[in-house]
């Protein structure tokens, strides 16, 4: 669902989550601790701690609400400064944030299971209709690459709620209408939740005046992959495991290191490491950093590690490579 520092400790959130029909035990009790079994997680936040700038990963989808206080958020291509009545959409991926800006900062955020946004799309296909089909063409990998009218957007969130504007009272009255859910002890959680996944949904499709969520939507329902040379781009640098990749790229972990080996005729372990080291290298002779700040920022946690990488693939150390500028 959610990998965070370690900063933000676990009594800082509270959760509900919505189970999948098939994960309930034999006697009707469901397994919240079983990560296969889940297929939406509402989570309320809240943060007291000073500001500080922290990598967060979603793999999830994710929506955040902010119910109070403000918060600074960044993709790779955006800065969002949030405050409260914010509405957020967050495709899964890498971010940053920094801590509330106030000591007041509340959310509640929704992370979305792409099976059952896919289960959304094909129960409201009439909400869809509009949506340009997406032709597509043979890629150079001998796959399906989209050529189609209705590109994903590049903005990795989308803001559905600028400060200063006014959400409509029915979203209102809808986050009233959760919360009295956290704590609730009734049999029914898991339907009664599911029916608020429906309701959220079609809130935003209200506030989506842009249509850029109905196309994000319609091209996971398609089973659209993402471009692995946008992926590596973007996530190069990033701490994030193999199968945190291949989730984001849209593909299991078989799938994403196939189609990997065949667009860049390379296994992706090979690949991250030599393009990594190639970064290390420029650094160390374009900027100032020191070996360990290189280290660092390539994601090696040893610096004894990382010289004896740079040595295999470059001949020399890179305390040599310093000198060479």
């Amino acid at each position: 669902m959610l990998r965070v520092p370690s900063s933000i400790q676990p009594h800082q959130f509270q959760s509900l989550t919505i189970q999948r029909p098939d994960s309930a035990g034999p006697d009707g009790s469901r397994s919240d601790g079983a990560r296969d079994g889940s297929e939406m997680t509402f989570v309320a936040y809240r943060s007291d701690v000073y500001p500080e700038r922290n990598e967060i990963f979603f793999e999830e989808h994710a929506v955040v609400v902010v119910l109070e206080g403000e918060k600074k958020f960044s993709s790779p291509t955006q800065e969002l400064h949030v405050r409260k009545g914010d509405i957020l959409f967050f495709q899964r991926g890498c971010y940053s944030m920094n801590e509330s800006i106030d000591v007041n900062y509340r959310s509640l955020v929704f992370f979305v299971n792409e099976r059952l946004l896919k289960e959304f799309v094909s129960q409201h296909l009439s909400l869809f209709q509009r949506t340009p089909p997406v032709r597509r063409s043979p890629n150079r990998c001998g796959g399906l690459a989209q050529t189609g009218f209705e590109p994903l957007p590049e903005a990795a969130i989308l803001s559905f709620a600028s400060s200063g504007t006014s959400i409509p009272g029915t979203f209102t009255n809808f986050i009233q209408s959760l919360l009295p859910y956290f704590g609730s002890r009734t049999p029914y959680l898991n339907e009664l939740l599911r029916l608020k996944f429906q309701e959220l949904m079609l809130h935003l499709f209200e506030l989506d005046t842009t249509g850029q969520l109905r196309t994000i939507l319609w091209q996971l329902y398609q089973g659209q992959k993402t471009d692995l040379d946008y992926l590596m781009s973007t996530y190069l640098l990033k701490p994030l495991s193999m199968n945190e990749l291949a989730r984001i790229s849209g593909r299991s972990l078989s799938a994403f290191k196939r189609d990997f080996e065949e667009h860049f005729h390379s296994s992706p372990g090979h690949w991250i490491r030599r393009k990594r080291l190639e970064h290390a290298h420029f650094l160390l002779r374009n900027t100032d950093k020191n070996v360990s700040e290189v280290s660092m920022e390539i994601g090696y946690e040893s610096v004894s590690h990382f010289i004896k990488a740079y040595k295999l693939q470059y001949g020399f150390t890179p305390k040599r490579a310093l000198a060479a500028t």
